[in-house]
């Protein structure tokens, strides 16, 4: 089944970006209320805490592919033979399509044309589906190198209609970032979550709500905006290098190397050959703010379809049916938990794509 993406996400998060608008975007359903008491507090996020069961590979989506399953237990049990064990699948997924489609073409003037070719479509459908197992299964990849468990379905995390995650992360999910990027990624917070930069303890823990959809909105859009943000800010740090070939060559290649199995530290700090002078570095926000709407839009789109279809999957299994106007009492700090790994799903996404792209042809997504 292939999932679709309501454009309604993009404008959400193109209006949510934006450095100038400061507003909570869902501030009509976040009430604040006054803290927990002390004591009321440990005890509240000490049940929560064991209630979200954050053991094994205990993740929203479960692959259904035998290459998924595959790759979930190596993750698991042999993590040293991870890399080798994706490359592996990728190779075989490819060889499996190319020899269905082989035998299409052999077969063309044959009375089994028509079988071969059913064949084929069902050998690309099936591998369809096992690719974005394989690429779940790199990004979850990327969260266990952050030591860092992504959030299980939201039916083990709330306990007497109260959400919270704990621990939240925090450091590890914004390690990833440069500081002009998590300067963006504050705002952005600020204006999905309500949640400041400025928060005491207190602030942060203050009980407030939202509805389910909201959430699933909220998360959903800040995919989109970390996507956005690993897209935009590769483009700005190729167009503030000097145009040397050699040096293009030895950046590109060190950035395949490290898309997926590289170092936590963020690719995009790669230090290159600077302009000489005649053209002044430029801010990241600046150059954002120079981007045109459509420009804004593809860049906040997954080139692949696949991309798109796992956006829709994991969003649908985190949160379940999202129709009702029930309402969830968590926290900023929790919001904050949520946005922050959405972001770092839609950059370790644009990774992944970009990585099995190389392998394997992904459907673009027009």
């Amino acid at each position: 089944m292939e999932y679709t993406l309501s454009s309604s996400f993009t404008t959400r998060f193109l209006t949510v970006s934006s450095p100038a608008n400061t507003t909570p975007r869902f501030a009509g359903n976040l009430k604040s209320f006054s803290p927990f008491k002390s004591s009321v507090t440990k005890r509240c996020r000490l049940v929560v805490a064991s209630y979200c069961e954050f053991s094994s590979l205990n993740t929203p989506i479960e692959p259904v592919t035998p290459a998924g399953r595959f790759l979930s237990s190596v993750l698991l049990n042999e993590r040293k033979s991870f890399h080798d064990a994706v490359a592996e699948t990728l190779e075989k997924l490819v060889n499996d399509v190319d020899e269905a489609n082989k035998r299409t073409v052999l077969t063309a003037d044959s009375t089994e044309a028509c079988l071969h070719r059913r064949i084929a479509e069902l050998k690309e459908r099936e591998c369809k589906i096992a690719i974005e197992d394989v690429m779940y299964m790199l990004i979850l990849y990327k969260f266990y190198e952050l030591k860092v468990h992504i959030i299980p379905r939201l039916s083990k995390c709330i306990y007497n209609n109260r959400l919270e995650i704990l621990p939240s992360k925090d450091w590890e999910l914004e390690s990833i970032h440069s500081f002009e990027v998590l300067e963006m990624i504050r705002q952005h917070l600020t204006s999905v979550t309500g949640w400041r930069s400025d928060f005491s303890v207190t602030d942060s823990w203050a009980t407030t709500q939202i509805k389910r959809a909201d959430l699933s909105q909220l998360y959903t859009s800040s995919i989109l905006f970390g996507y956005f943000l690993k897209s935009a800010t590769l483009r700005h740090q190729l167009e503030m290098s000097l145009v040397d070939p050699i040096g293009d060559m030895v950046f590109n290649t060190f950035r395949r190397m490290n898309l997926v199995f590289g170092d936590t530290l963020n690719t995009m700090m790669i230090t290159t050959t600077p302009f000489d002078g005649k053209k002044k570095r430029e801010k990241l926000s600046s150059y954002l703010m120079g981007f045109s709407p459509d420009s804004l839009t593809k860049c906040a789109q997954p080139n692949s379809k696949e991309a798109l279809n796992l956006i829709a999957k994991h969003s649908l299994a985190l949160f379940g049916d999202v129709e009702s106007d029930k309402v969830i009492s968590t926290s900023f700090a929790t919001l904050k938990r949520f946005g922050l790994e959405a972001i770092a799903f839609g950059s370790f996404l644009w990774d992944t794509e970009e990585y099995v792209n190389t392998v394997y042809n992904l459907e673009e997504n027009n």
